[in-house]
């Protein structure tokens, strides 16, 4: 599996996604990898309704995200995957994922988190996982959509006294 981008964004499959993304990075297939999702028949189907029809789509959890990754039949299937969290990002790549790049792009504020720009918001645990995704050497970028400025999560984190 050829992933394309990965992007963390609390919505999962939304317009941005499907009509901005996809087309930017030149996937012909999403995944939505999320436990609570692919559980869940309803905003799995909401989810599904959202992708443009050109795309394949899917929402899986992140285990078999990671053993579709591995499986040589999808080896030239080129994706755009999107997960909620930093740590379903850690999860994919201590299952074997290989990720060098993130795009953080949305995630929505709650109780007790901080926000850090207009689309994304972290919560103390996030800002750990993060940080270990910085020490493992992967760029984390912070871009809501192809057509905005991009710059450096871990500045981001920063410039906010989170790290």
């Amino acid at each position: 599996m050829n992933i394309k981008w990965l992007r963390i964004d609390s919505r999962l499959i939304h317009g941005q996604v499907a009509n901005n993304w996809v087309n930017h990075v030149g996937a012909g297939t999403i995944i939505a990898a999320n436990d609570s999702a692919a559980k869940d028949d309803l905003r799995k189907t909401l989810l599904l309704q959202v992708a443009p029809g050109r795309t394949k789509s899917y929402v899986m959890t992140v285990d078999k995200t990671a053993r579709c990754y591995k499986n040589p039949t999808y080896k030239d299937l080129d994706v755009l995957m999107v997960v909620e969290s930093p740590k379903d990002v850690l999860r994919l790549m201590d299952q074997g994922v290989d990720v060098t790049q993130v795009n953080v792009g949305g995630i929505t504020f709650k109780e007790g988190m901080t926000l850090i720009s207009e689309a994304v918001s972290v919560s103390r645990e996030d800002v750990e996982a993060f940080k270990e995704l910085d020490k493992r050497g992967i760029k984390l970028i912070l871009q809501q959509l192809p057509n905005t400025q991009a710059s450096d999560f871990m500045n981001r984190l920063k410039s906010k006294n989170l790290v």
